[in-house]
């Protein structure tokens, strides 16, 4: 994937997650609990395009930050 893209997505889910109070550990903790193996440092690194997105992370990012696939992909 374009490292610019990841960046932005990673952007966008900060955003998104700051918009709600959200810390990166609540995130990754509510991750954890529907089975996904994520620690807070991997959601740092997402936020700032270091780390890929695997897809049932990104669908239990959008359900847990109750947003639409549009939101987390949306490119400027």
């Amino acid at each position: 994937m374009n490292h610019k893209i990841e960046k932005q997505i990673g952007n966008n889910i900060r955003f998104l997650r700051e918009q709600r109070n959200f810390t990166q550990d609540y995130l990754a903790s509510q991750m954890q609990l529907r089975g996904c193996d994520i620690t807070r440092s991997a959601v740092a690194k997402i936020e700032v395009g270091q780390r890929h997105l695997y897809p049932d992370e990104i669908i239990l990012i959008k359900e847990i930050l109750n947003v639409n696939f549009e939101d987390i992909f949306s490119i400027n």
